[in-house]
């Protein structure tokens, strides 16, 4: 019987197999552990829950920002604050490198940083959820100190874009996660015929999982895009005041360009740069739009015994004066880009500080400093003599004949010839205090840069480009060069290292301005190099010594090398 009994019981096993992958071996209490596998899907998906997290706190803080100010979200105060705290040396760099593009390199470098520390949270929380969920709170608590300490904050409300974006992304990682839990439960207490991967048994909830993650990034979407859009139309009103504003004709109008003063030569830089192509150097990550209605101009400080505050009628009804005037950035490299000539529109700077009672300090006056505040916490420090020596030093209302873009400071900048922008070209701006050098240190001269700042003679090689190959026989080489308030008086270029031989000047419209120059060249076959310098009205020959930006400018001659077939 017993023979017969397991020759049956073989016989049933030989016909219904079980499958390998049924056959669950006994396991005593004892021997039953947590199961806690950390496969790569999981991680993975422990990494997609702390990005989903991540964008939800962004989402949510660019929401919150409207009711704020769009300058109080974390990627901005973030980017705004590590532009602060730049070395001088490393904006160089930047500008040179991703020129106006620096900004948005700087916050996609932002987001691509608080990605991986989100996807790091989120590969954490599958063992440690509270601590995850504290780490992004952590990181609105950063975010909120940025926010709060920048020159333009406006206190504890600047803290909430990123505070609340952080409660809300820890709340979306801690539940995410939470989909993301390991069953312990073991596979024989499954229902028979329960679909794999659907419960407890699988381990981790795949399927609550993806639809969490999914409906938290949905809702993500679309509070971003909320955000977003209404912070694109919280400047309407000043959209709108900018959009009717119609300059009045100015009381001394510019000169018409002279005849000659533009080459017609392919290549070359056109004299006036249109407004869209001019270059835009700043701090900004979010460009203010200020309305003009409400916008005010405050003026006092040492030596003002008549302290005013203008609104923009106010400097509207004052005489207006039209000139063309070049600027050029510090951070302009020898030969590079950032130079422009517009036809600038605005009230005579000195006459305004005049009839507040300010002396230049070789009339006497106490103060030798002007500090020009924008409405993004920018300082500016010009030296009072400069600004009132005579010199067309303008708070600008319009830019080539139409009022200021935004990008380029509406409703009111400064613009001050023969002066790098850094000491003179305050956009945005709001108040004008009266100080002294030792008093007082603005932002850039805070990071190292020159207290004062006078342009440097500087030409540049336009055509031919760098590494061109023209054809041999006659070859155009022009170019521009300037000195602002100092004028340019020649022009020369050198044939690898052939003799210095005199260029060609274009007309001159005023010394405040660029001046372009063209010289014929035989071209024969092969490599050479071209070098081009100028010499300003005193009498001084741009320098041959190279140097860098920092602290007060570049110098060098410009080279372009070119191979002729």
């Amino acid at each position: 019987m017993d023979w017969c009994g397991k020759k049956i019981h073989s016989i049933e096993a030989t016909a219904n197999p079980e499958p390998p992958w049924n056959r669950i071996p006994h396991v005593t209490d004892d021997e039953k552990e947590p199961r806690r596998p950390s496969g790569p899907l999981r991680v993975t998906a422990g990494a997609l829950a702390g990005a989903v997290a991540g964008f939800a706190s962004l989402a949510l803080a660019e929401l919150v920002s409207v009711a704020v100010r769009p300058q109080a979200g974390p990627v901005v105060a973030v980017g705004g604050a590590a532009i602060d705290r730049t070395p001088a040396a490393v904006k160089d760099w930047a500008v040179r490198n991703f020129g106006t593009d620096d900004k948005l390199v700087l916050e996609l470098g932002i987001l691509a940083v608080l990605t991986l520390f989100a996807c790091a949270l989120g590969i954490a929380a599958l063992r440690h959820r509270r601590a995850a969920a504290a780490g992004v709170v952590l990181f609105g608590v950063a975010g909120a100190l940025a926010a709060v300490g920048r020159p333009d904050s406006r206190g504890l409300s600047d803290t909430l874009p990123s505070l609340l974006g952080a409660g809300a992304g820890a709340a979306v990682l801690f539940f995410l996660a939470g989909r993301l839990a390991w069953r312990e439960q073991a596979r024989e207490d499954e229902a028979p015929g329960a679909e794999a991967g659907a419960g407890s048994g699988d381990g981790w909830d795949r399927r609550g999982f993806v639809i969490a993650a999914s409906a938290a990034a949905v809702a993500s979407a679309g509070a971003g895009a909320l955000g977003r859009s209404l912070n694109g139309a919280s400047g309407r009103d000043a959209v709108a005041a900018r959009d009717a504003l119609v300059l009045p004709a100015p009381g001394s109008p510019a000169q018409a360009v002279p005849r000659g003063a533009g080459l017609r030569i392919p290549g070359v830089s056109p004299f006036v740069t249109p407004s869209g192509s001019f270059y835009r150097v700043d701090t900004a990550l979010v460009v203010p739009k200020v309305d003009a209605t409400t916008w005010r101009l405050r003026v006092h400080g040492k030596g003002v015994s008549r302290p005013v505050v203008l609104s923009f009628d106010d400097l509207l009804r004052r005489e207006l004066v039209e000139r063309d005037i070049t600027l050029t950035c510090v951070s302009n490299e020898v030969g590079g880009p950032y130079v422009g000539t517009a036809r600038w529109t605005g009230a005579r700077l000195a006459d305004l500080l005049a009839e507040c009672g300010v002396r230049p300090p070789s009339r006497g006056g106490p103060a030798d400093q002007l500090v020009a505040r924008s409405v993004d916490g920018m300082t500016i420090g010009s030296p009072v003599e400069d600004v009132m020596d005579g010199r067309d030093a303008l708070l600008a209302v319009g830019m080539n004949g139409e009022p200021l873009p935004f990008d380029h400071g509406f409703p009111v900048r400064m613009v001050v010839p023969g002066l790098y922008g850094y000491v003179s070209a305050c956009k945005w701006i709001t108040d004008l205090e009266l100080t002294t050098f030792d008093a007082y240190d603005p932002y850039w001269v805070k990071r190292g840069w020159a207290r004062r700042a006078p342009v440097k003679t500087q030409s540049r090689i336009d055509t031919p480009k760098p590494f061109a190959r023209p054809a041999a026989g006659p070859v155009m080489v022009a170019g521009v060069a300037w000195a602002q308030h100092r004028g340019i008086d020649k022009v020369e270029v050198r044939v690898d290292d052939g003799p210095w031989q005199e260029a060609r000047l274009a007309a001159e419209d005023s010394r405040d301005t660029w001046r372009q120059w063209s010289f014929p060249w035989r071209a024969t076959k092969g490599g050479h190099t071209l070098t081009v310098r100028a010499t300003d009205r005193s009498g001084r020959v741009q320098t041959e010594r190279r140097t860098r930006t920092v602290p007060d400018g570049a110098s060098g001659w410009h080279s372009v090398v070119v191979t002729v077939e």
